[in-house]
């Protein structure tokens, strides 16, 4: 399929139906909400033509006619803003919107269609869904948000200044290390707002989804504790266990695949296999009772620092243990060492395989899925021991799962 010449008479038509787009929106919020906004259903495009014409202008040598443009408008939006103000009324968001459309109808132009369509899209659909917003905001945990942002802050102000090269014999690298901490805290994060969010309401099964991409084994422990209060909630935290276990493949895919693309395929079968069987060992746990969903709240907040600077700390002495391991005691070292990681996050032990193999070896593909095998065997000893009364239905179901890892671990 040839590829669309973006001609200036096409282009005219983008900045056209962008600024039809965001009026529209203006227009309904108008008859809505029965109030007086900037701009509407003929105001929007006549402002983003006002901004192809003054990029088409500047382009033919009137250079100050684009941002004299944009002064022009911002000079009417502030006559409209105090005009607001005088009358008690009080927001700007019809004033930016506005002068967004004259930014859309310039970019039309100049830049690429999709940013001045990306930009118009988002604006009206921050326009557009203002209730749902502010909603949501009111939800929102502030504690949660505060530690995001210390870490963000963090990382922004961290990363940049932490040196970018190997030290000692092990290959340590401060900035990959921390790079890598970003991620893994990142998915981690996105799974724990959104179990936060949803898990109460959707039961124990979305919990256990979602809880996998912040940790499979807290999820473990976090249900295994519900199920001690309330025997009822046995089964459902059984449910919550193999579906977070089950997500883990996705998640380390998704891992791996920043780290060293060449393992992904590799990989990806495997994991596809090992992910379904969990999951069909979940679906088929026979629950009565309503699951209430509340393991999520066993989750720790991955933007935390302390969980960060764990990581990375596992990270490091992982990485310094499995150099050590296989230089004493060669390739069966390493395969060991594989088994018993499972204690604790097997991605720490993971992530130096993948980064320091210069292609996906044999060895490297089995210590990864002994790791994860390691990993269902202890989830499985968790959940066992705090939930006695699930104790057979619990072992047996790890166990089927541990043992099927062990044919990927042959196969090349």
């Amino acid at each position: 399929m040839p590829a669309i010449e973006w001609t200036p008479a096409l282009r005219f038509a983008v900045a056209l139906g962008l600024g039809f787009l965001i009026g529209l929106e203006r227009e309904s919020t108008r008859y809505e909400e029965h109030k007086v906004v900037f701009g509407g259903v003929r105001t929007h495009p006549l402002i983003s033509l006002y901004g192809f014409g003054c990029a088409w202008l500047s382009q033919g040598g009137a250079a100050f006619m684009l941002p004299a443009g944009l002064l022009s408008l911002a000079g009417l939006t502030a006559i409209s803003y105090f005009t607001k103000l005088g009358e008690h009324r009080y927001g700007s968001k019809s004033e930016i919107a506005a002068l967004l459309t004259f930014v859309v109808g310039a970019l039309a132009l100049l830049a690429d269609v999709w940013m001045a369509a990306a930009i118009a899209v988002v604006n009206t659909f921050v326009l557009s869904e203002k209730p749902v917003l502010e909603k949501y905001v009111e939800r929102l945990d502030k504690i949660e948000i505060l530690a995001a942002l210390k870490f963000l802050i963090a990382s922004v102000i961290i990363l940049p200044v932490v040196p970018n090269e190997d030290y000692t014999e092990f290959h340590l690298n401060p900035y990959a290390i921390w790079q890598l901490v970003v991620l893994v805290s990142s998915i981690g994060f996105f799974g724990y707002m959104l179990a936060k969010r949803y898990g109460a309401s959707a039961g124990m099964w979305l919990s256990g989804m979602l809880g996998g991409l912040v940790s499979s084994t807290a999820v473990a422990i976090a249900s295994g504790r519900e199920a001690e209060q309330d025997p009822q909630a046995g089964a459902s935290g059984l449910q919550a266990t193999l579906l977070a276990g089950a997500v883990l493949y996705p998640r380390l895919l998704v891992i791996i695949a920043f780290v060293n693309p060449q393992f992904v395929w590799p990989l990806a079968w495997r994991f596809a296999i090992l992910g379904a069987l969990g999951l069909a060992l979940a679906i088929t746990v026979k629950t009565h009772e309503a699951p209430t969903g509340q393991g999520a709240a066993g989750l720790q907040n991955p933007f935390e620092l302390s969980p960060a600077l764990l990581f990375a700390g596992l990270y490091v002495v992982l990485s310094v243990a499995t150099v050590l391991v296989r230089n004493a005691m060669g390739d069966a070292g390493l395969l060991g060492l594989a088994a018993v990681v499972g204690v604790t996050d097997i991605v720490p032990f993971i992530v130096p395989i993948v980064r320091h193999a210069r292609e996906p070896t044999q060895l490297a593909m089995s210590a990864i899925v002994i790791a994860a095998m390691s990993n269902v065997v202890v989830r499985g000893i968790y959940y066992a021991t705090l939930v006695p009364g699930e104790r057979r239905e619990t072992s047996w179901r790890h166990a089927v799962w541990a043992l099927l890892h062990l044919p990927l671990v042959l196969v090349r």
